[in-house]
């Protein structure tokens, strides 16, 4: 991971929509293919008793997590992952570029042992060569693209060119000027490198890998980027940031960024590669100079890019195309050194429990994320209830849920307040339709969670699961659900 170092400006409120170029959205469309865009997790192994490699596919496979990025190419773990169908992005380390582009014969047997051993048993997509080479390991920078090409020539000998992409992810920093997104450009330092390394990905129809993490560009312009661009909370009008040469509307700083490669890439006459954003993240804990790693802002970022993602909202400059996004990462690297945030970038702890439960809206077929695979549906906070009443009483009328449970004196009136009762409505009517695709949606006022919510201090309110309740059930829940009121 790198800092990403910007000056952040706002503009005033305009707005004008931009149409993309027809050949980019066909060029796009060709090399996303039919399971784009998606959400996938990178995988550190500094962590204290990490799972075994068939255990960790175990685990991948209970969390319907498809899509993996790995820093290396294990053998153990790539044999694991075998008619897994989980996709899989695999490195080559930054120490191996040296050797990788001074020889073809090195890059040969490297595809040999790390790709054709494997492929298509264990469904590699792709190669990531180094990690951010040009700003963190300038020296190499001349090796880079040798080291691509060589990969590339050698997936080519085994005719895995066309199932197998060679790429190398950026650093953010990469690129100068990024906000407005317009004005951006890449580091005129590293042109004689980059140039031909984005001509090559034009010409494989091969992604540009970002790292791209608006938590940097919060920590370092706060005070002039708000916290709810960079959570894509929603905002205000005035809080919107415009580009003032393309008059397009930026609601988070996420969706900037991509642009900002968009754009650099253009100005170098490229415009049919698409963006992988091959890192993003939030951690969830930080020393005293980072306040702003915490649970609820790590799980608040990660929920809504999930969403970003999987409701292909695009960008304002390329609204046609939604970038597919790894999140770093899985685990807690809790081997790793200070700060305290470079541990505490996962999903999980490395004995696999939650640091947090996400809040998946939309089908919820990400990850179940927690060991039960049981999910809840639930209304979103900050909607109106005038639309909520709506919803709620469609769930409890022609959506024959079972609303019996809040009605006056019954065990889940209280709260009594359209919130919590139609987060009762919803999730029967969600449990009812067994969980199915499409049947947490209500006009888009309700979201999927894996926090049981019955168990929820903040909501304070108990879900009927589908289940027939025991005799004597209803007066033991009248009484809990009064202590649980007033607690």
């Amino acid at each position: 991971m790198a800092s990403f170092k910007l000056t952040f400006l706002l503009f005033l409120f305009l707005f004008s929509p931009f149409s993309g170029q027809g050949k980019f959205i066909a060029d796009i469309q060709h090399i996303q293919g039919k399971d784009e865009p998606y959400i996938g997790v990178n995988i550190g192994t500094d962590v204290s008793n990490l799972l075994s490699p068939s255990d960790l596919v175990s685990f991948l496979q209970l969390q319907k997590i498809n899509h993996v990025r790995i820093y290396d190419a294990n053998p153990d773990l790539l044999k694991a992952l075998a008619r897994t169908k989980i996709r899989v992005i695999i490195g080559v380390p930054n120490n191996q570029l040296i050797a990788i582009g001074s020889s073809n014969a090195t890059a040969a047997a490297w595809i040999g042992r790390n790709v054709a051993a494997f492929y298509p048993e264990t469904a590699i997509i792709a190669v990531a060569v180094g990690d951010e080479v040009l700003t963190t390991m300038p020296s190499t920078a001349p090796l880079l693209l040798p080291a691509i090409e060589s990969l590339y020539n050698a997936l080519v000998a085994s005719n895995l060119q066309n199932a197998v992409k060679v790429s190398t992810p950026h650093s953010a920093s990469l690129i100068l000027d990024p906000f407005p997104p317009s004005q951006a450009f890449f580091n005129t330092s590293m042109s004689q490198y980059l140039l031909p390394i984005v001509k090559f990905l034009s010409k494989t129809h091969s992604p540009l890998m970002m790292n791209l993490y608006p938590y940097y560009v919060f920590m370092e312009n706060k005070g002039v980027v708000p916290l709810e661009n960079s959570l894509f909370k929603p905002l205000t009008p005035s809080k919107e940031m415009v580009d003032p040469n393309t008059l397009l509307h930026y609601t988070n700083v996420y969706d900037a960024m991509i642009d900002s490669a968009y754009f650099s890439m253009k100005n170098l006459n490229i415009t049919d590669v698409v963006v992988l954003v091959s890192e993003t993240g939030w951690p969830s804990k930080g020393d005293s100079k980072e306040p702003y790693a915490t649970l609820d802002n790590s799980d608040t970022f990660n929920s809504n890019l999930i969403k970003h993602v999987i409701d292909r909202l695009g960008t304002p400059f390329h609204p046609e195309i939604t970038s597919s996004a790894y999140i770093y990462e899985l685990f807690n690297e809790d081997l790793r050194s200070s700060p305290i945030s470079e541990a505490n970038w996962g999903l999980f702890y490395g004995n696999t429990t939650p640091v947090y439960l996400l809040h998946v809206s939309g089908s919820g077929t990400f990850m179940a994320n927690d060991t039960t695979n049981q999910t809840y549906c639930i209304a979103m906070d900050g909607m109106d209830k005038k639309t909520l009443q709506t919803a709620l009483d469609w769930a409890c009328g022609p959506g024959r849920a079972n609303c019996s449970e809040i009605q006056p004196g019954e065990p889940c009136f209280q709260p009594n307040n359209v919130q919590n009762h139609a987060s009762y409505a919803f999730n029967s009517y969600y449990q009812m339709e067994g969980r199915a695709s499409g049947s947490c949606d209500f006009k888009g006022v309700a979201m999927i969670t894996t926090s049981d919510p019955s168990r929820s201090e903040r909501r304070g309110i108990w879900f009927a699961t589908g289940s027939l309740l025991p005799v004597g059930y209803s007066k033991v829940m009248k009484m809990l659900s009064v202590k649980l009121s007033e607690g």
